[in-house]
């Protein structure tokens, strides 16, 4: 039997989303920053860049969807399985620019044995520019250090 307390412990709801942030490069790149974290919720935020501008000049929808979509998986795991997205929506209320600040904010509607059931707000400031629904299937695999 294993007496090492530190091997295999599984991870509070608040280690999870910044152990999923540390292994995800792509939000890395996003410039996401974790603001706010406790189980079935996770408010994230970041600052669009020139880069993730589209041909009008205006945020490639891409990209509030990615921000949306990181608080949501981030939030959908809290509770301490591996949670995996099965479907997902945007609305895109308002169009964002170069050095828009956001934050998304994920807050689980729904949860049982199987499956999870969120709601994301995108806003900039107290606007809300966009909103987004996920499902996800929650996996028997808890999160371990």
């Amino acid at each position: 039997m294993n007496t090492d307390p530190h091997l295999n412990k599984k991870l509070k709801a608040e280690e999870i989303p910044k152990k999923m942030l540390n292994q995800d490069a792509f939000s890395q790149w996003l410039g996401i920053e974790i603001l706010e974290v406790e189980k079935g919720r996770c408010k994230v935020a970041m600052t669009l860049r020139k880069e993730m501008l589209n041909s009008m000049g205006k945020a490639h929808g891409g990209i509030s969807y990615s921000l949306a979509d990181t608080a949501f998986g981030f939030a959908a795991n809290t509770h301490g399985k591996f949670a995996v997205s099965i479907e997902t929506s945007i609305n895109h209320i308002e169009a964002l620019n170069e050095g828009d600040y956001l934050t998304a904010e994920s807050v689980i509607e729904k949860v049982n044995t199987k499956l999870g059931f969120n709601i994301v707000e995108v806003k900039r400031g107290d606007e809300l520019v966009a909103l987004f629904k996920g499902v996800v299937y929650r996996t028997a695999k808890d999160w371990e250090n």
